[in-house]
């Protein structure tokens, strides 16, 4: 059985101990410390990452977008420094069939204005044909700038589900960093928002207190539920409740104009 989450919060069971505002303000100062170091180190990393070398590949490979082909090039937009998604693709499948987690990804960055600001460009390049990929960004309301990269190698083309940088000296471009899985977690927002909830981000994964474990997704000896697999709720049906299933959507197409309810994902093999 899958439960709506919003209801599951409502019951008593697993709320944090309460007490006075002067051991609740002691306790905030233990782990204002500890995120005070977290901050730190992540300033370190980023150092190291802007020190990384970098490898330079032809930019004059073709890539395929709303005004036909163009070169990998011009996806800078005459910027020095391009961000690029690699949006994965399931061929064929109606909207509701394509990747959850990297809906959430196109979904959180809508807007590059202060990306453009600091003289970088976002794109979004994908394995999907062209001619399925127009579609589905006209549906999800998508104004970045989309293309397919079908058949092509790394690193423009090759994985999915992966963000990279590049920089660009006149005609010559050069791939600088590159990360996936978690490291795409910069680009929504929202998971960082709820990393500051009590109830957290309701993952199998998470560490959760002992009580609480039953609204998060964990079994009373610490195993995660078939119904709260990682990122069980980037999905949800029409009455929004989290599932995934064939009567699921990624959750943010929702939101978009004409997204009625479904009966299947349409695409093999799906047994999440």
């Amino acid at each position: 059985m899958t439960h709506n989450l919003g209801t599951m919060r409502e019951q008593p069971l697993g709320r944090p101990q309460i007490v006075d505002l002067a051991t609740w303000e002691a306790a905030r100062e233990r782990l204002l410390v500890r995120e005070k170091a977290h901050t730190r180190e992540g300033d370190a990393i980023a150092a190291a990452r802007r020190r990384l070398p970098m490898v330079e590949f032809d930019g004059t490979v073709q890539v395929t977008g709303p005004n036909g082909q163009v070169p990998f090039l011009d996806l800078f937009q005459g910027r020095s420094e391009l961000m690029v998604y690699k949006h994965m693709w399931y061929d064929g499948a109606p909207h509701q069939g394509q990747c959850e987690g990297c809906t959430m990804t196109a979904w959180h960055v809508k807007d590059a204005a202060y990306l453009n600001a600091r003289g970088v460009s976002l794109a979004f390049v994908t394995s999907g044909l062209w001619e399925e990929v127009a579609p589905y960004v006209a549906f999800m309301g998508y104004t970045q700038d989309w293309y397919s990269a079908r058949g092509l190698d790394e690193p423009v083309g090759g994985e999915m589900g992966v963000t990279s940088c590049f920089l660009r000296d006149g005609d010559r471009v050069f791939l600088t960093y590159s990360t996936t899985g978690r490291g795409n977690e910069p680009t929504m927002g929202a998971l960082s928002l709820l990393d500051m909830m009590p109830y957290g981000r309701g993952e199998a994964w998470q560490d959760n207190p002992e009580d609480r474990r039953q609204l998060t997704g964990e079994t009373a000896e610490g195993q995660p539920t078939v119904d709260h697999a990682a990122g069980w709720f980037w999905r949800s049906d029409a009455g929004g409740a989290a599932v995934w299933g064939p009567t699921s959507r990624p959750t943010p197409q929702w939101t978009c104009p004409g997204a009625t309810p479904v009966e299947t994902l349409g695409r093999e093999g799906d047994h999440h």
